[in-house]
């Protein structure tokens, strides 16, 4: 069994899928355009529970408190190169910002386009007129569709690796787990991910739903 957004409209989805997404990331593949896939993760330090088969049930220290550690990524759909802003509190819309600072830095004299969901602190007009003044390009995905952005995938992958049935008992430990993690992309996981973050997207157009 896999979850599908209540309110997610399927056929927008495949209209946004076919007509705009994948048109993006073959203009990337040709290396016409620099093309982002944008996500926020926020990481509370408590238990990650994974899967284990065992005759006995099994038990993990669970942290007290609510710490949070907060990335906003940006994940290159051709390179895979990860750019990342963190913070120990909440994404918002000046960290969005920064992210777009920090893409324009490293500029290849071509369009950047970023795909970002529809938060709130996304589409403010802060946050638009940055993109406008770094000539950065802004692609909103379609409400409720996770299954679109790319970046989804590697924070999943990062909560596999570092945090699923895992104990850290101060939160430095917690969140240098994750940032080392990233840092490993394109080194010690760069096989994996290369083959997790292809960027062919799930399509719910035939799926079957229950209950119907």
């Amino acid at each position: 069994m896999k979850q599908i957004p209540v309110k997610a409209d399927i056929e927008a989805q495949e209209t946004f899928k076919t007509d705009i997404l994948e048109p993006l990331v073959e203009q990337a593949k040709a290396g016409e355009i620099e093309l982002f896939f944008v996500d926020a993760a926020h990481f509370v330090m408590q238990p990650f529970l994974g899967y284990l088969y065992s005759l006995a049930v099994r038990y993990i220290k669970a942290s007290s408190g609510r710490q949070r550690f907060s990335i906003l990524g940006a994940l290159n759909a051709v390179t895979k190169e990860v750019v990342t802003f963190t913070d120990h509190g909440y994404i918002n819309a000046l960290s969005v910002c920064e992210l777009l600072d920090k893409l324009h830095e490293q500029r290849r004299r071509l369009l950047q386009v970023v795909i970002m969901d529809n938060a709130r602190y996304q589409r403010c007009t802060l946050v638009t007129e940055k993109a406008f003044e770094l000539g950065i390009q802004i692609v909103f995905l379609p409400p409720y569709s996770p299954n679109l952005n790319l970046i989804e995938r590697l924070w999943k992958f990062v909560k596999k690796k570092v945090l699923y049935n895992q104990y850290y008992p101060k939160y430095e430990q917690f969140h240098q787990a994750i940032s080392k993690c990233l840092k490993q992309t394109d080194t010690t996981y760069k096989e994996d991910l290369d083959t997790l973050l292809v960027a062919n997207f799930q399509s719910f157009k035939n799926a079957i739903i229950q209950p119907s």
